[in-house]
């Protein structure tokens, strides 16, 4: 009996999975039972001791230390390192925003970061006369190195490079540490190059140690991969970045005051960049999702059981007539991406929804993708190859 042999009665506890097979982790993972229990629960409770109350005010404080605790120990951090956001995108935007950009600074990009986070970029290359360039990473999907890909475009003004730690929609695992790295000991002129991370396809998948890293800024949500509620995700500042940037969102979570309430500056920590009241009722739901992934092994683990499963699909894939893996190997992710000739991939789409089968569809590259979890099961990917070898067969 191996041990992810008793999977199928877990996933009773996702009412999701009941009825279709999910390919969409990557999009948003379905919550667990008791994780939608633990919302209704903090609610309740919080509304039952009053809501503006010192009893509301310390039980938030105690959430916020256990939760913070939580998501520090699976991303290898100390608590104080962390800020609290709503999503990855608010978790980008904090460090993109708050580095004190000068006309003719330089920022380096991948060809496969996600439209949010190019549009920032696009926005601030307009209000402050930077510069952007960006690498392909593309290119590098099955040959080529994308350390040197990316090492080929700093110059002396580039002061950060922005990438995401596995490509949403390749599903390629970057070397981040080497990246790291390389952009750390190039010499510019305003000191070594910061890394930026969009961490959305990875916190909760890739085993992570970040200060191992070295990296700078790492973005990421609790409503993927982690399966948890959507609404709260994250921040990882490192020590020696914290003072490269300044907050632009302000609230009270964030500012210390003298004793007549008046600010006086900000949080040592990574609180500084959290604004004000938050959905507090969703901290304890993210504690319990992450508590039940741990159930079923260290994330070494479930890292090892999401390549398998990967390894399982793309095998099957790429011997189905007309399909197209984008990867010319297996996955080192859950994101199995692919090609169809001679069909809408967003009709296929469709079609494959009214079969029960949710997966999407990407633009760049225009692609399908798939998204396996350690708690996929072996017959849906069996299912899943036998249906699209039947469709495109007709």
């Amino acid at each position: 009996m191996t041990k992810f042999s008793g999977l199928d009665h877990y996933r009773q506890r996702y009412p999701a999975l009941a009825s279709k097979a999910y390919f969409n982790f990557g999009g948003q993972g379905p919550m667990a039972q008791e994780t939608l229990s633990a919302i209704a629960h903090a609610h309740a409770h919080y509304q039952q001791i009053g809501p503006f109350s010192n009893a509301a005010n310390s039980w938030i404080g105690q959430e916020l230390a256990e939760t913070k605790q939580a998501i520090a120990a699976e991303l290898g951090i100390s608590p104080r390192t962390l800020t609290l956001t709503e999503n990855v995108l608010v978790g980008c935007n904090i460090p993109l925003w708050g580095l004190d950009w000068q006309p003719g600074d330089h920022i380096v990009m991948s060809d496969c970061e996600h439209p949010g986070v190019v549009a920032t970029l696009l926005e601030l290359k307009h209000r402050f006369q930077i510069e952007i360039s960006t690498c392909s990473l593309l290119k590098t999907l099955n040959e080529g190195d994308p350390v040197a890909e990316i090492r080929q475009h700093l110059h002396p003004k580039t002061r950060m490079v922005v990438i995401s730690h596995i490509l949403w929609n390749t599903g390629q695992v970057l070397p981040l540490t080497e990246i790291v790295n390389a952009c750390h000991a190039y010499t510019a002129e305003r000191g070594g190059v910061l890394v930026h991370v969009d961490a959305a396809q990875s916190v909760g998948v890739l085993p992570l140690n970040l200060p191992e890293t070295g990296v700078d800024f790492y973005a990421f949500t609790g409503h993927k991969w982690l399966c948890g509620p959507a609404g709260i995700g994250g921040l990882y500042v490192s020590p020696a970045a914290l003072e490269t940037i300044r907050p632009t969102y302000i609230g009270w979570r964030g500012i210390t005051k003298d004793e007549t309430g008046y600010p006086t500056g900000w949080e040592s920590d990574g609180r500084r960049f959290e604004v004000s009241t938050s959905d507090f009722a969703l901290l304890s739901a993210l504690r319990q999702a992450i508590a039940l992934h741990r159930q079923w092994g260290t994330a070494e683990e479930r890292y090892q059981r999401m390549c398998q499963l990967s390894d399982r699909l793309w095998h099957q894939l790429k011997d189905i007539p007309r399909i197209h893996c984008l990867k010319s190997s297996p996955p080192a992710s859950g994101l199995v991406s692919f090609t169809v000739d001679d069909r809408s991939h967003a009709d296929l789409v469709r079609t494959l929804e009214s079969k029960r089968y949710m997966l999407r569809t990407l633009l760049h590259p225009d692609c399908v993708r798939a998204c396996v979890h350690y708690f996929t099961s072996e017959s849906e990917i069996d299912e899943l190859a036998a249906t699209l070898r039947s469709l495109l067969a007709s």
